[in-house]
C-alpha cells in the first residue's frame, strides 16, 4: 500500500486552528440558564455533552469573559435547553453580546429549583452543578440531571462552519 502524498503543511497549535477544525464539526445547538440575583443569564453553547449515565451527568464549557460565567460560577442550578431547527433567532439572541435575551419574543418560564426554562425547545433539563473546572480562558461546567423533559416535537438545530443549520435527509 503506497500513502498518497500529503500536499499540506501541519499547523501548530492555535486558537485559529482549533477553531477551523471545529467548525467542521456538528454539534447540537443547546441554550444555558440560571437564575440570577439581577435576573436571569443564558447564552448558546455547543460544548454540551453526555459525561455519564448514572448517575446522569452532563458537560458543557463557559467562557471566564462572558456575561454569563459570574453567574454560572455562583450558581446551584442550571437549565439546559436542546434547541429545534426552529429556533434559529433564539440561538442567535443568547449568542449575541449585550442582548436582552429573556424580553420578548423569548418565551419562558421559572421552572424547577428556579431556573429559567424556554419554551418550546425539543427538551430540556435542570441539573445541579457539581464541579467547574478551569480549562484555559474557559470553565468546563460538570452537572448532575435533577429533572427534564424530552417530550419537544421538531428536529435539532445544527452549528456548523460557522452558522446555525438543519439536518439534511
Amino acid at each position: 500500500m503506497t500513502a498518497s502524498p500529503d500536499l499540506r503543511t501541519p499547523q501548530l497549535a492555535s486558537p485559529d486552528l482549533l477553531r477551523s477544525v471545529f467548525r467542521r464539526h456538528a454539534a447540537g445547538v443547546a441554550v444555558i440558564t440560571a437564575g440570577g440575583p439581577a435576573g436571569p443569564v443564558g447564552f448558546t453553547a455547543t460544548s454540551l455533552s453526555s459525561a455519564a449515565a448514572e448517575p446522569p451527568l452532563l458537560s458543557f464549557g463557559i467562557g471566564t469573559g462572558s456575561s454569563s460565567w459570574p453567574v454560572i460560577a455562583e450558581t446551584e442550578y442550571v437549565g439546559v435547553h436542546i434547541l429545534g431547527e426552529h429556533q434559529q433567532d433564539l440561538a442567535s439572541t443568547f449568542a449575541r453580546s449585550g442582548a436582552d435575551r429573556f424580553a420578548p419574543p423569548t418565551r419562558w418560564h421559572e421552572g424547577p429549583e428556579g431556573v429559567p426554562v424556554l419554551d418550546d425547545v425539543l427538551a430540556w433539563l435542570v441539573c445541579r452543578i457539581v464541579a467547574r473546572v478551569p480549562a484555559g480562558d474557559h470553565r468546563l461546567v460538570l452537572g448532575q440531571v435533577v429533572v427534564g423533559d424530552p417530550a419537544g416535537a421538531g428536529r435539532p438545530l445544527l452549528y456548523h462552519q460557522g452558522r446555525f443549520t438543519a439536518l439534511r435527509d
